[in-house]
């Protein structure tokens, strides 16, 4: 699980590695194959060499010592990034620092399960960023990523699908879905659109006016 650096930087997503709960060997494969930059946050390092993994980026706030030099000379080279800001998370951190390099896309491990808090935030802050650029956060049964404009996708008939509004959001528009909303109010805590599915074999498109909007794809392995 240690080569990564088969394509090109910047032709595929970026991978941050949080600290929630690890998912499966498989997916963690199939996203590094594809990976041509890797950043793991903090305390996920030793995890990551416990996995033989070569990254290129290790940051956070690290609150808490560190043997950096047995780190350094275990995944050489290796850029270390000090981040103390304590007015955001390591994975936002993670996401700002990727887009000032200039990357358009991101994939996200590691980051539900776990403490709650810290999963809650990290998928609802998924949406301060989908204009900078694209995140797709995924675990063992989700996969996770925010409405920009109009999204249209294939499905086959029956696929779970969830729009979960962060605040409220306006003018929802859908079609392919087995219960569609047309010109609908959802809102977080009082009406959201979780377990939802795709009716037929077909394209699924979602639109909405106003607000933020995190489209889910859910399965139970």
């Amino acid at each position: 699980m240690s080569s990564h650096h088969i394509v090109r930087e910047k032709q595929e997503p970026a991978l941050i590695i949080a600290n929630g709960e690890a998912c499966s060997p498989e997916l963690l494969g199939q996203l590094l194959e594809w990976s041509p930059f890797i950043v793991v946050l903090d305390h996920a390092i030793y995890r990551v060499l416990d996995l033989g993994i070569k990254i290129d980026v290790w940051m956070g706030d690290f609150d808490q010592p560190h043997d950096v030099e047995a780190i350094r000379e275990r995944q050489h080279p290796l850029e270390i990034i000090n981040t103390p800001d304590q007015e955001k998370t390591d994975l936002n951190k993670a996401i700002e620092f990727l887009i000032e390099r200039g990357f358009p896309a991101a994939n996200i491990v590691w980051a539900t399960g776990r403490r709650a808090d810290h999963a809650i935030t990290n998928i609802t802050d998924l949406v301060r960023y989908k204009e900078k650029i694209k995140l797709v956060l995924l675990d063992d049964y989700s996969k996770i990523f925010p409405l920009t404009g109009t999204f249209e996708k294939w499905y086959t008939a029956g696929t779970p699908i969830s729009l979960i509004p962060i605040g409220t959001v306006d003018g929802i528009e859908t079609s392919g879905l087995k219960y569609n909303l047309h010109k609908e109010t959802l809102t977080m805590g009082h009406r959201t659109g979780s377990s939802n599915e795709a009716e037929t074999d077909g394209m699924v498109r979602v639109s909405a006016q106003n607000g933020d909007l995190l489209i889910m794809e859910c399965w139970d392995l």
